[in-house]
């Protein structure tokens, strides 16, 4: 009789240790959205004709969402949604899908700051506009009004990882010291969350290789980040500063994790969405009766006790603006 209670008891806790264990989820603590990578040459010679008559910058922007439809993350910038033929910005080479980040050192993260800027520019002068495309930072300048012939083409400034390391990166070639050149990728830039600076590396280092493979280019080394790594992997890279090469290791950035679904069976159910922004708990849910049911969906929040009582609070509310 011990035994088989002593059996019985061991079940019980391998079925509780089952439940606790297979029943949780995590993911990603914040949206982390999905970038395309460039190709290492960029066409950047505009092929649109030239209209003297165009007005404004002719293209048409909206907000930059994330390019994944799971994950509608909204990013720093306005992307391009329609560019006219024979506009400012086509003349300058802008496309449909760039990502507008500032206008003469200005930032562009809504379409009516566009507009704003695009009705008090002066039409005798240039506007430098700094954009992404892809994972390429480049910079065009759009004519004013009166000015379309003299649109300059665009100047590529240099190749950004907004993910892995979040950092901008250029290439270059230099020579060895037995004279025979090699390229490197060139530390331009940081974003305030790149973990590289954390782990010692600076702006102006020559990265050499990723894990003792040798850097084709900046591209090269953005797109062997996101392929081959993952978030929070720590990698290995060569670095040459003021002709020393040392060997530095980093994390790549970490979005952290979160748990999002946890499932005890009837006495408890969680589940929360970041790209929707809701989340639901219940207690003791029999499928069709829970005692406690809570939802909430971006701000509005319900409570449900027994399934006849509901308390909902933080209802959205339409607000007159006046001009």
């Amino acid at each position: 009789m011990r035994l088989l209670a002593d059996k019985h008891q061991f079940c019980i806790a391998c079925m509780t240790l089952f439940m606790l264990t297979g029943c949780v989820s995590s993911e990603s603590r914040v949206l982390v959205p999905s970038i395309a990578m460039s190709p290492e040459f960029l066409q950047l010679n505009s092929t649109q004709p030239v209209n003297e008559d165009g007005v404004d910058f002719g293209l048409d922007v909206v907000t930059n969402e994330s390019d994944s439809l799971f994950n509608l993350e909204v990013l720093p910038g306005v992307r391009v949604r329609a560019v006219e033929e024979g506009g400012p910005a086509g003349v300058a080479g802008i496309q449909v899908g760039d990502v507008i980040l500032l206008i003469n050192g200005q930032q562009i993260n809504h379409p009516d700051t566009l507009t704003a800027v695009a009705l008090n520019a002066d039409p005798d002068t240039s506007l430098d506009f700094q954009l992404r495309r892809d994972t390429t930072i480049l910079q065009a300048t759009v004519a004013g009004r009166d000015r379309l012939a003299s649109a300059m083409p665009l100047t590529e400034l240099y190749r950004i990882d907004p993910l892995r390391s979040r950092a901008g990166y250029i290439t270059e070639v230099i020579d060895s010291a037995s004279g025979n050149p090699y390229t490197v990728a060139r530390i331009v830039a940081f974003d305030p969350a790149s973990p590289l600076p954390d782990y010692g590396l600076e702006l102006n280092d020559l990265v050499i290789s990723l894990e003792n493979i040798p850097i084709e280019s900046g591209q090269d080394l953005i797109t062997r980040l996101n392929s081959q790594h993952d978030f929070g992997d720590r990698v290995r890279l060569s670095i040459l500063r003021d002709n020393a090469v040392m060997v530095l290791e980093t994390d790549l950035w970490d979005p952290g994790r979160r748990i999002n679904r946890v499932s005890l069976g009837p006495l408890l159910q969680y589940e929360s969405n970041l790209g929707t922004q809701s989340s639901r708990f219940s207690f003791l849910d029999f499928w069709l009766f829970s005692v406690y049911r809570y939802t909430r969906t971006e701000g509005e929040r319900q409570h449900r006790l027994l399934e006849l009582f509901t308390f909902s609070s933080d209802y959205g509310a339409l607000v007159e603006e006046r001009n």
